[in-house]
């Protein structure tokens, strides 16, 4: 049944299990950005709204901790269960309100529920050790949650990246407040009757919606224990430097500048349709997406490969349908892509091989620009450095491999990185010198998956703060160790016998009582 958008209620802050009733205050309205219409709109909370989701939190995190992990587990199967039976409705939300193509939608839920499925396992691997340290004495450790925390989101992924984080949080037996972004609150909203359906306790998980100050104020809020942010490089460092001020743990994930390295002997097919699609795929507005193809070219060889990458690319058809290229999620976004465009054309003589700027017309409705590919002719072009967050891809030729390591390792960010090559000693050897957290060979979107974690290389532009956001590394952030040290000096066998007429410490051990 496809979505009624009549039907698409306000978003208030889910509270309790329930929707927040409402009346006044500020509103923002969320745009469909294949058209540009208002489709919803989403309340900005007030200091005194935010106040309330936290004290709802701090109040169930009592029962809700004190509950044993297989059985918080058990809730959040029943919730992976229905994320799935709702995939389709999900998705045609994601589609509306971000714009991603259906396919990319469905990935979207599913990637998210891939996440929501290995918490279920949290009970097998997060079990505490114990360990014999010395004669008659035991060490072991235990796993407590940290209280209440908050998820701040963004844009681009309505339903995966607040499945990085909530799900995982939940099951450590913390309380969750999620805060999705204001462009894109429909999806989370939807989540919210699925997260009833599958039985979580009033107060578990809950939503606060609003604009920076809400932000703000999720960190300020000293019932708040952790934070976790994903978004751009210049709110991740404010988020990081705010909490870190008030020593809570956070993680704090920005932007990025993707290289894909070519070697000489890379399979050209496999080379061109992994760079278009990495670029290109959820039109640029990922966090993984390819941003610069480092080609090494000694012998002035690489036009095979560049002809098929601009080919790919001119093929791509604006619509959201499967294999279409949706629109930009809206016009900040369309007057950003555009000006990088511009200016490596205007002011650094950047060739484009495919223009995109054709599809960005007023009469054309929404945010819509094309796939793009700039031949890189200075090596100071901002299209090559700076983060776009659009489908465009930088094309670099250089001679030596020692060339493109050094433009790789010159990029502020350090999010990803990957090498194509059929040979596997020169892929280890690039690769131990990229300076990026999460490495490819012949991939290019070098997402991992659990329990392996998903984060940047910490120092760089795309990584503040502690851990990594989802596998083990989010099982460690959202609890802390306690350690547990037992001695029982004297030997059982030896005596039994004496203590079975003693009676002494009984008695001595009543009077204190």
């Amino acid at each position: 049944m496809p979505l009624d958008k009549a039907s698409i209620k306000p978003v208030t802050n889910f509270v309790n299990n329930e929707f927040v009733e409402r009346e006044g205050g500020n509103w923002v309205d969320i745009t469909d950005p294949a058209t540009g219409s208002v489709c919803g709109k989403v309340m900005d909370s007030t200091e005194k709204e935010l106040a309330d989701v936290v004290d709802a939190a701090q109040a169930a995190f009592a029962a809700w901790s004190g509950k044993t992990m297989k059985a918080r587990a058990a809730i959040m199967m029943k919730l992976h269960y229905l994320i799935n039976e709702n995939a389709q409705e999900l998705a045609e939300l994601i589609v509306l309100e971000n714009g991603k193509n259906i396919a990319e939608a469905l990935a979207d839920v599913a990637k998210g529920n891939e996440t929501v499925e290995w918490a279920c396992s949290l009970p097998q691997i997060a079990q505490g050790r114990m360990l014999e340290v010395s004669g008659g004495i035991t060490c072991r450790d235990e796993r407590l949650p940290l209280g209440v925390v908050a998820s701040i989101v963004p844009c681009n992924f309505p339903l995966m990246v607040p499945m990085w984080t909530s799900p995982l949080a939940l099951v450590m037996g913390n309380c969750v407040i999620l805060k999705p972004s204001e462009q894109v609150p429909l999806t989370m909203r939807r989540c919210c009757d699925l997260f009833v359906q599958a039985g979580f306790p009033k107060g578990v998980f809950q939503t606060v919606n609003g604009t920076a100050s809400v932000v703000s104020g999720l960190i300020d809020n000293p019932k708040i224990k952790a934070v976790t942010f994903v978004g751009s490089t210049k709110i991740a460092e404010i988020v990081a430097t705010r909490a870190h001020k008030l020593h809570k743990r956070v993680l704090s994930l920005g932007g990025a500048k993707n290289h894909l390295v070519a070697l000489p002997d890379a399979i050209l097919q496999q080379t061109a349709v992994d760079s278009v699609v990495s670029a290109m795929g959820c039109c640029g507005q990922r966090c993984m997406a390819a941003a610069n193809l480092v080609i090494v070219d000694p012998d002035d060889s690489s036009g095979p490969l560049i002809d098929k990458i601009v080919a790919l690319s001119r093929d791509l058809k604006a619509g959201q349908g499967k294999g279409e290229l949706g629109p930009l999620i809206n016009k900040a976004s369309l007057d950003k892509v555009t000006r990088f465009i511009n200016e490596s054309e205007e002011k650094y003589g950047g060739e484009i091989l495919v223009d995109g700027r054709k599809w960005a017309h007023p009469e054309n409705g929404g945010h819509w620009i094309g796939a793009t590919v700039i031949r890189i002719k200075d090596r100071k072009d901002p299209a090559m450095h700076e983060e776009i967050f659009g489908p465009v891809l930088a094309i670099i030729t250089v001679k030596t491999v020692d060339e493109a390591i050094e433009i790789e390792n010159a990029n502020p960010y350090g999010n990803a990185a990957c090498v194509y090559t059929r040979n596997g000693g020169y892929a280890e050897q690039v690769i131990s010198r990229f300076r990026a957290g999460m490495l490819g060979v012949n991939v290019g979107i070098p997402v991992p998956r659990e329990p392996f974690t998903f984060g940047g290389l910490y120092g760089t532009l795309s990584k503040f703060g502690d851990g990594d956001i989802t596998g083990d590394g989010a099982m460690e952030f959202f609890s802390t160790r306690r350690k547990v040290t037992v001695r029982w000096g004297e030997s059982f066998s030896t005596n039994i016998q004496a203590k079975k007429d003693d009676t002494s410490d009984k008695a001595n051990f009543a009077g204190k009582m």
